[in-house]
């Protein structure tokens, strides 16, 4: 198994792959929570990793930003900037302070101008007046918009998301899906998003990473989202609706 003992991540020429990522393992204790686990991400592409709850998706994240130790090689393109979503923010909602506010303390840790929370708020699709809201006074679809907007106040070109829908009604999922999509396209992002909504990964996903303990599958989604792999993958049949692209 290839690895570095210190756990640094080494950054190396990879044409057009965003990341690559080799023989990647992640182990708690006596438990591999990941094991040998290899794949590359084109530049401008979008990646969906779904799988099982346990099955290691949110552990995946964490060691590619670096936040938890792993063994293997996590192999960043040069001038990849990383825009995080988390599922959920640490940070109690009834906190006094506007979306102005979290995206001008955003703004002044990356020494961004403030004139680009105007931007992102823009692009995100949150009017200034909703900006001003207190965080706690905000819908959970204007909240996922305002982490969307903390993550791009920092220009990244690559954006990981952990299910940045959950939590959010079936409208307000929709909306958000759309926005990912339409910044990947403007923008050329390249997007690596966690999600458990089949029909929305087979709508939007350049390709699919399948994540079932010991076994993964990865390639587009009219590939690997079949019914002999998910079933594989969830222990149980599985059944979508497939859109026409």
């Amino acid at each position: 198994m290839a690895g570095n003992a210190d756990n640094e991540k080494p950054v190396v020429q990879h044409g057009e792959n965003a990341l690559e990522v080799t023989r990647l393992s992640v182990r708690f204790g006596a438990t591999d929570v990941l094991r040998d686990l290899s794949f590359s991400i084109p530049q401008g592409t979008s990646l969906a990793v779904i799988g099982p709850n346990g099955s290691g998706k949110t552990v995946l994240f964490r060691a590619l930003i670096g936040a938890i130790p792993s063994t293997g090689t996590i192999a960043w393109a040069p001038g990849v900037r990383l825009g995080y979503v988390p599922q959920k923010l640490d940070i109690e909602r009834d906190v006094p302070i506007t979306g102005l506010d979290f995206l001008r303390a955003r703004a002044a840790v990356d020494g961004r101008p403030r004139t680009s929370i105007a931007d992102v708020l823009n692009l995100v699709g949150l009017s200034g007046t909703a900006g001003e809201q207190s965080i706690g006074a905000m819908s959970g679809g204007q909240f996922q918009r305002l982490l969307v907007a903390f993550a791009l106040v920092g220009d990244p070109n690559v954006l990981l998301l952990d299910e940045p829908t959950a939590g959010i009604d079936e409208p307000g999922q929709e909306r958000l899906n759309e926005l990912m999509h339409r910044l990947q396209q403007e923008r050329g992002l390249t997007i690596v998003q966690i999600s458990h909504e089949l029909t929305v990964v087979d709508r939007y996903a350049t390709s699919v990473l399948c994540l079932a303990h010991d076994r993964a599958w990865i390639g587009p989604p009219r590939d690997v989202l079949t019914e002999e792999v998910l079933r594989d993958v969830y222990g149980a049949p599985v059944r979508f609706h497939r859109h026409d692209r």
